[in-house]
């Protein structure tokens, strides 16, 4: 059963049916899925949730689907690490990473977003998905659509890290690279959504699409036993999960089956940074970027939901930071030797900045931290490659071995001391 409404306009309020729409045909406001939430409330309780798969369908009834799910049925549902030593070297009581970069079947949050745009193509009859992205996204679509057994073309700037072109053509789709970067690759797929009448999940699709990630927001609030993180500090590109988060938090709330306040803080790559930019001179226009930074999935200069990622950290009483490229490694770094995680430069710009705002005295040290990893750093190789140490390259005999062995425990007291 569905508690599916209809669209709404996120600026006007005006309403459309359920359909591949996602601008308003009134203002060209982009449109939001509206459910009955009086419904929801009769139905969904925590036990009813724990009762199902661990997967992003544990809360179904506040996605946009009808039947049954058609893609991701084995996505989501990923860890929330409690992160002692990335806490220690942050000089804070309680950190958290909520790691997405283990997603299924693509190491991305992107898994549930697709997820859910896949399965509501399906309703609606397409034969063929496709998508922008700069990269993420369309591993993704490319994996989801090989297993629906789905056309698929994907668009993708042409200077992409050869992890995540691999990473999408090996699951065979039409593989479009295009000169340009991300905005260039958008404005492409716009006009082609409209002449070939594809599913583009992030175009035609958005509005389903973006539902998928407030199932972030859902399961970090049920793995920290339904009570909100009082700080979450999440990476915007597009503007697709920040604000989704924040709806998550808001409708579990509402419907009683979570509780607490929270705060949520934007975090942009200083190559990057258009709604970091707009946040601190407190102003609700955004003005485009031309992108320059290590960090190509977040590297976005004119996001979509920009103003709503605005609204969500203000509403909040949250804030928002930007750091270099050099930060990022750091970031990426600092997460690996603590924690164990290896993340993309997305992931490297959300430590970094969590980070900065803990020393700006924004984030309290004594209140519980959620920071968000997205992505997997396997797919990027190419960001670290130059600040990680090489093998010590020795002959097969122990001597040589034990040589070595006592210039480095040698070398490690005299840092020692």
């Amino acid at each position: 059963m569905s508690y599916v409404k209809g669209l709404r306009c996120r600026e006007c309020g005006a309403e459309s049916p359920i359909a591949p729409l996602h601008v308003c045909d009134t203002c060209f406001g982009p449109l939001e899925v509206v459910y009955d939430y009086a419904a929801i409330g009769r139905v969904l309780t925590r036990e009813r949730i724990a009762s199902r798969p661990r997967n992003l369908w544990r809360y179904r009834e506040l996605l946009p689907i009808e039947g049954e799910p058609q893609a991701g049925l084995h996505s989501g549902f990923t860890p929330l690490v409690r992160a002692d030593r990335l806490a220690a070297a942050l000089g804070v009581r309680e950190l958290y990473v909520k790691d997405d970069s283990v997603n299924h079947p693509t190491f991305s949050y992107k898994d549930r977003v697709v997820s859910v745009a896949i399965s509501k193509a399906m309703e609606f009859g397409f034969d063929t998905v496709s998508c922008a992205s700069t990269g993420n996204l369309a591993n993704s679509v490319s994996a989801h659509a090989a297993r629906a057994g789905l056309a698929c073309y994907i668009f993708i700037p042409d200077d992409l890290e050869q992890g995540k072109v691999i990473g999408s053509t090996i699951y065979g789709p039409r593989a479009i690279a295009v000169r340009g970067n991300y905005d260039d690759v958008n404005r492409l797929c716009s006009e082609v959504a409209d002449k070939y009448g594809w599913a583009f999940v992030n175009i035609n699709m958005r509005p389903y699409y973006t539902e998928g990630a407030k199932t972030y927001g859902f399961e970090v609030a049920e793995q920290l036993g339904w009570q909100l993180p009082r700080h979450i500090v999440v990476p915007t590109a597009g503007g697709t999960i920040l604000p989704k988060v924040a709806k998550a938090f808001r409708e579990l709330l509402d419907l009683g089956l979570a509780e607490g306040d929270f705060k949520i803080y934007s975090a942009q790559a200083a190559g990057c940074a258009p709604v970091i930019q707009a946040l601190h001179k407190r102003t609700e226009l955004i003005a485009p970027v031309k992108p320059a930074t290590i960090a190509k999935s977040i590297a976005i200069g004119n996001p979509a939901d920009g103003y709503y990622v605005l609204k969500a950290v203000r509403d909040s009483g949250g804030w928002g930071e930007a750091v270099t490229d050099e930060e990022i490694v750091e970031g990426i770094r600092l997460l690996a030797r603590t924690e164990g995680i290896f993340t993309e430069p997305a992931g490297g710009t959300t430590v970094a900045v969590t980070k900065k705002l803990i020393e700006q005295g924004r984030i309290p040290r004594d209140e519980s931290i959620v920071v968000a990893i997205t992505g997997n750093g396997y797919k990027t190789l190419e960001a670290v490659l130059d600040s990680v140490a090489q093998p010590f390259r020795i002959p097969a005999r122990l001597a040589d071995f034990e040589e070595l062995h006592a210039r480095l425990e040698g070398g490690r007291e005299a840092n020692a001391s």
